[in-house]
């Protein structure tokens, strides 16, 4: 094993041990009965309507790889984006080092279609500045919406909250700025940067921020069953979580989504509401798309093996 592979190891071993430490802090408070009841006091109809929010997020997610592959002047049918898209994020949401794990199945379907290497690479920096995008303007409108949580968990006076939330909406409209004013490659330093066209680039934070949008609808869903949450302190709540899980990389944010949103919303975060939006976003999107994955890794060796069947027929007949 090189020392590279063994850093990395380390890390990610030193991450799920942070993880069920931080499962553990949370989970020692109730007994299993509590955690069951808890669940359960969730009316169907409500988590029905957090798995909406939930599947309208992964179909934002499609849209990202979509404007992406668009942006690189490629064509590929909605469907099999959608697919690649759904796989890659399903598993790579629970996996850990989503931008590592998620392209790597990216690659394994592109790559089937006619995509290059280069492409690929090009598709996940593209869905990354997304996220970022989307991430920095949710995250500026929940500090001038909800400027008193913002100022109570960041530990700063309000005022700096609107400060901070103009800077941060100011991230997407200079993005914009610079697609409309530069035609090609920004190059900062040593890093150079595709820069899509202006539409794209406005796509990109509108899609950004709806599904992030989506998702804290998904967890505000389960928080409102045990208080009178507003929406956008499950936003900020969800904000704040889900930067510390892009820091730590912890796989599927084990523990570091419970405590954050815990910390957040101490209130309302009953364990059941928890732990029913990690089903809801989480697992059930994980069971559906390991097995798209295995039925379609089938469906596409049957095909291969059929290709390569025609090609031997193909090759007896022309030397016959």
């Amino acid at each position: 094993m090189s020392l590279k592979n063994a850093i990395w190891n380390g890390l990610l071993v030193a991450a799920l041990c942070i993880a069920g430490f931080l499962l553990y802090r949370i989970f020692r408070q109730y007994s299993l009965e509590q955690i069951v009841q808890s669940v359960r006091s969730i009316p169907f109809p409500t988590f029905c309507t957090a798995l909406l929010f939930a599947a309208a997020s992964y179909l934002c997610l499609s849209c990202f790889d979509y404007l992406a592959i668009r942006s690189l002047g490629k064509s590929l049918p909605y469907r099999k984006i959608a697919l690649a898209s759904f796989i890659s994020l399903s598993l790579g949401h629970n996996i850990g080092f989503a931008g590592l794990s998620s392209g790597a199945f990216r690659y394994r379907y592109y790559s089937r279609w006619g995509l290059t290497a280069e492409d690929v690479a090009k598709i996940i920096l593209f869905c990354g500045v997304t996220v970022g995008l989307g991430l920095i303007t949710l995250g500026g409108l929940a500090l001038i919406v909800n400027p008193g949580d913002a100022a109570r968990l960041l530990r700063i006076d309000p005022a700096s909250t609107w400060l901070f939330g103009l800077l941060a909406l100011a991230v997407p409209v200079i993005y914009a700025g610079l697609a409309f004013f530069i035609r090609g490659s920004l190059r900062l330093w040593r890093w150079s940067l595709q820069l899509p066209r202006l539409s794209i680039a406005v796509a990109q934070v509108g899609v950004g921020t709806i599904n992030f949008m989506l998702v804290s609808a998904c967890l505000h869903q389960m928080l409102s069953v045990f208080g009178d949450v507003a929406f956008f302190r499950s936003v900020t709540a969800y904000v704040l979580a889900n930067s510390a899980i892009l820091a730590t990389h912890v796989p599927g944010g084990l523990g570091v989504l419970e405590a954050t949103v815990s910390y957040a919303v101490p209130q309302e975060a009953s364990i059941g509401a928890l732990i029913a939006f990690r089903c809801a976003y989480f697992f059930l999107p994980l069971a559906l798309g390991a097995a798209l994955f295995i039925v379609s890794e089938v469906i596409f060796r049957r095909q291969s093996r059929g290709a390569d069947e025609e090609a031997e027929e193909r090759a007896e007949a022309q030397s016959v």
